[in-house]
């Protein structure tokens, strides 16, 4: 298990470097990221660089036993570098540009930028490549963090290079954008410009590929420092820190060039869902490579700076956030950062030694963990067997479903939320997949609001369903094409047979929008913010028990499938909210509303039942959380109260048999136990023990 913190003993004079290797080895630190932000630091003036002090930092490393995960100190340029080239800078909507000062001030598509961050890759990699204490790399840093759109020239003049890679003639970029609305038919490339300030919406096509363009001059910055990595022969695993449902980059199509993901989680103590926000974040980073453990390279030992109020972890938080990345894959847990900042924006963020020294509540959580970590024995890898259900999440649907212009205005992230906490309260283990991954060894795909549903994804979850699967989907499903487009014959064009349903209409119920998602800043759109309001609902009636539904009614009529619910209230009433359909071998489920949490609780029981799934721990208590990796379980109680859970199998930290595991609040356990054998009924969470279940059609 490696264990450590972003290192940056460039904010800090030479005479502290010592102390803090030996307090690093104290607190079973036995790796750092180093050089993260030192491109001034290595490169102070063009023609001038400076790698003694590096040198003699990885020395010190290297002699202590503590390994280097060196950085390629781009992610940040000296102020010389846009002193000198302008050019490099980014540009707002406006067009006006950004300006040093602060971090990420570079246009990813400017050709200076990339030559000047390519020159110092080589020199970094020519000088440590063969180092002993380097075992891996870091390139750049968060891409796209802070910077999630340039428009600058330099964006300008990439973008009609990818745009004419992409379609080879206008004609046809025209075709895919539908430029004969509102007089925007191309002549020529060298019309095309980045969506910058307008008087009003931008064409929803453009904006899909402008999103996927910006994406991909990230993925290329990346993609071009790698290259030069393997070029002066490193041979060590190469990758940048992810940042969980970051909206701005494609992390699955970036997923296939990273030799282990990596990333960064920073869940908000004052967040009520943060334990279901947080495992989401975890179940997709460790889903984007199956099979392969991953790295939390981020972490806060206790509070953050950068949110509005900043609360600080409880008691025993640390030790459970960080149990939940190890259950779910992780075989590195990192911090930023090792020592506190003195000076500087982050100053105020915790670190594992912070300003009061190693007499700290901070210190003795960060030793404890360093200590308990070290004694884990060799961990199974994370596999694509551990979960029976997928939940579907899609980037390029994430930007399509939430252009302007909708029938109602949809939060993708909060929906996605939902749907996957009911899962999570139950304990069962869940995989993030795209639609096309749709397959075995999965035994039910859940996709809320795939609006931009492309061939290849409608034909994997027909396949599923058809094979004997289960999928369960909802408003907002199948709408448009890879284009963002409407296909022929209207909507559910590809699912419809599926779903045995024909759609008519949304319904959209005026004033609602999707509740925020409570993952932070990271959910929300640099340009067109989604706001959580308050409006009209519909009820929908399942038995003897009402249910309310939100953002649509829609109308949709039975082409074979049967009603499982009906609407209760509005205009749609007597018509059907809940349907499923047997095709082929499977089932499809579809409700044509979002359902309050009750709702979503008694689809998901029903489902469940039908479909076989089973919890990895039957019948937990509330608020403690179960997860699978392989032959290991992980049990934490994120509760108030203490707790005790029976499981037969052994504890993985002391060997011994157990058949039952007693925890503390924020206690953790590791328990090797075989995949116990499905049950005769699928026990609900106690949360929801008395939540009413929806009926089976036969």
């Amino acid at each position: 298990m490696l264990y450590g913190a972003d290192y940056n003993p460039d904010q800090w004079p030479e005479e502290v470097w010592d102390e803090d290797v030996r307090l690093m080895r104290e607190a079973g630190v036995n790796i750092v990221s180093l050089g993260i932000f030192a491109w001034s630091r290595i490169q102070p003036a063009e023609d001038v660089w400076d790698f003694d002090w590096l040198d003699t930092v990885i020395g010190k490393l290297h002699a202590g036993g503590i390994a280097v995960n060196l950085a390629t100190a781009t992610a940040s340029p000296p102020p010389w570098v846009s002193a000198t080239y302008p050019e490099t800078l980014p540009a707002d909507e406006s067009g006006a540009s950004y300006w040093p000062g602060s971090r990420q001030h570079f246009a990813p598509s400017s050709p200076t930028y990339r030559r000047l961050a390519g020159e110092l890759v080589r020199r970094l990699a020519e000088r440590y490549a063969h180092h002993p204490a380097v075992v891996m790399w870091h390139v750049g840093n968060e891409f796209g963090c802070h910077l999630w759109m340039d428009f600058s020239d330099a964006a300008r003049d990439a973008y009609r290079a990818w745009l004419e890679k992409k379609y080879a003639t206008v004609a046809a970029l025209n075709e895919a954008w539908g430029t004969s609305f509102w007089s925007q038919r191309y002549g020529s490339f060298d019309e095309v410009f980045p969506p910058r300030l307008a008087p009003y919406s931008h064409n929803p096509s453009s904006m899909l590929d402008w999103r996927r363009f910006t994406s991909d001059m990230l993925l290329e910055c990346y993609l071009m420092e790698r290259e030069i990595l393997l070029a002066a022969g490193a041979t060590q695993p190469i990758t940048t820190n992810f940042m969980g449902p970051f909206k701005p980059a494609d992390y699955r199509r970036w997923a296939p060039f990273m030799d282990v993901i990596a990333d960064d989680c920073y869940p908000d103590p004052a967040n009520p869902h943060r334990v279901r926000d947080a495992a989401f974040q975890r179940d997709l980073v460790r889903s984007l490579k199956p099979g392969v453990p991953w790295l939390l390279w981020e972490q806060a030992t206790d509070a953050v700076n950068w949110r509005p109020a900043n609360a600080g972890k409880r008691p025993g938080a640390l030790m459970a956030e960080t149990a939940q990345s190890v259950a779910r894959g992780a075989d590195g847990i990192m911090f930023f950062q090792w020592r506190q900042s003195r000076a500087g924006s982050e100053k105020f963020h915790s670190a594992m030694l912070p300003h009061a020294g190693t007499e700290t509540r901070t210190w003795d959580a960060v030793t404890e963990l360093g200590a308990r970590l070290a004694a884990l024995p060799s961990l199974p890898a994370p596999g694509r067997g551990d979960a029976q259900v997928a939940l579907v999440f899609d980037w390029e649907n994430w930007w399509a479903v939430e252009e302007r212009d909708h029938p109602t205005r949809i939060d993708y992230l909060a929906l996605v939320l939902e749907w996957y906490g009911a899962f999570h309260a139950r304990g069962i283990q869940v995989d993030i997949i795209g639609p096309e991954e749709a397959g075995s060894p999965y035994d039910l795909v859940v996709a809320p609001a795939l609006y931009l549903l492309r061939d290849e994804g409608a034909e994997a979850l027909s396949r599923f369903v058809g094979d004997g699967g289960t999928l369960l989907t909802g408003p907002f499903t199948d709408i448009v094409d890879a284009h963002d487009q409407f296909r022929d014959g209207g909507f559910l064009t590809q699912l419809g047979p599926v779903l045995g349903l024909r759609f008519e209409d949304f319904g959209a119920l005026a004033g609602t929008a999707a509740s925020a998602s409570g993952v932070g800043a990271l959910a929300a759109d640099a340009l067109h913010a989604v706001p959580a309001t308050a409006g009209a609902t519909v009820e929908f009636a399942v038995g003897d028990t009402t249910h309310t539904g939100r953002l649509v009614a829609e109308s949709v009529h039975p082409a074979g499938a049967d009603v499982v619910a009906s609407f209760a209230s509005g205009p749609q009433t007597g018509s059907a909210a809940v349907t499923r359909h047997r095709f082929g071998a499977g089932a499809a489920w579809y409700t044509a509303t979002q359902p309050d949490p009750d709702g979503i609780a008694a689809i998901v029981d029903a489902v469940v039942a039908a479909s076989g799934v089973r919890p990895v721990v039957a019948g937990l208590p509330a608020g403690v959380e179960a997860a699978r990796r392989g032959g290991l379980v992980t049990l934490i109680n994120h509760g108030d109260d203490r707790v005790e859970i029976a499981i037969e199998g052994t504890d993985a930290e002391t060997g011994l048999v157990t058949d039952r595991v007693v925890l503390d609040p924020q206690g953790v356990a590791f328990v090797t136990a075989p995949v116990a054998a499905a049950p005769a009924d699928v026990v609900p969470s106690p949360a929801r023990a008395t939540a009413p279940a929806v009926a089976v059609v036969p």
